[in-house]
């Protein structure tokens, strides 16, 4: 557990490690450029015998001010993803026995933040009862930009099913149905001491949390901004994934810029061995501290 000012962080494993081959997530790139590091990256978050990358997927459980929020909801259990064999139709992953341990049923969850609509982001969002998928979290609202809901909503009306492995269908159309979704602006408090903030480039509408701590600090919850150390050591890498490559590298150079100017703390969706990074400056580039 993390103390962030009055909040406490913890984080509810799903897949841990996610591993993805190099070629993969950072197409046309040398891992000889990463050698330097090496002793940061292995064996944590580089497996370089084996060319793979090891990404973690969790949630984020803050606590704070009298909510439970739960910030991106992984992949979850029973759903179709026949592209990835380590996502489909996966039962018994533990995800709800480790919220449990956390002392929390989803029934205590009062906000899930999605801070985007990517497959491995929302697959808790539902989990199947009686062969419908229904809001694994009766009580919570569910917070997403509005520029992303609008831009998949809009993808899905063109090509049902065929965005995001399926999971627009099987992961947010029932929470939308049950009325649980709120689509929300950039810029506006999300409850107190924390501010909504735009992070499009990985994806189009892609949100992040900036929370104060209290004595100064920011914490900043970035999602798929950063995915690795090495997008702090090589942040104009971008990932096979990000939707608007030339938005997505000025977004880690700003935020990257902005932490290693006033010390914020990093928190990206899927850093393994952490719950996220300090940002120094090296030379013309910057270097992570693990928290």
């Amino acid at each position: 557990m993390l103390k962030l000012g009055s909040a406490t962080l913890g984080k509810i494993v799903d897949l841990d490690p996610f591993v993805l081959p190099f070629d993969l997530l950072l197409p046309g790139r040398a891992m000889s450029e990463l050698a330097h590091d090496a002793a940061l990256l292995a064996p944590n978050h580089v497996d370089f015998d084996a060319r793979t990358i090891l990404l973690s997927l969790h949630s984020f459980l803050l606590r704070v001010g009298g909510l439970t929020i739960l910030i991106d909801s992984c992949v979850g259990e029973d759903k179709p993803r026949p592209r990835r064999e380590d996502w489909n139709r996966r039962r018994a992953t533990g995800y709800l026995e480790r919220l449990a341990a956390a002392g929390l049923s989803p029934a205590d969850v009062d906000l899930v933040m999605c801070t985007h609509l990517h497959a491995d982001h929302i697959g808790w969002n539902t989990r199947l009862e009686n062969g419908r998928f229904v809001p694994t979290f009766p009580k919570a609202r569910y917070v997403v930009g509005r520029r992303e809901l609008d831009h998949w909503q809009r993808a899905e009306s063109d090509r049902p099913g065929f965005h995001n492995h399926g999971a627009f269908a099987d992961s947010m159309l029932p929470v939308i149905e049950a009325g649980q979704v709120e689509a929300v602006d950039d810029g506006i408090a999300l409850f107190a001491g924390a501010e909504i903030v735009p992070l499009a480039g990985h994806s189009p509408g892609q949100i992040g949390l900036d929370l104060a701590c209290g004595d100064g600090s920011h914490a900043l919850f970035c999602g798929d901004a950063l995915h690795s150390p090495i997008h702090v050591l090589k942040p104009e890498w971008n990932s096979r994934f990000c939707f608007d490559e030339a938005a997505a590298a000025q977004l880690r150079h700003a935020l990257l810029d902005r932490a290693a100017e006033d010390d914020t703390l990093l928190l990206p969706a899927h850093l393994r061995g952490a719950y996220g990074m300090r940002i120094r400056r090296r030379g013309e580039g910057f270097y992570p501290v693990m928290v």
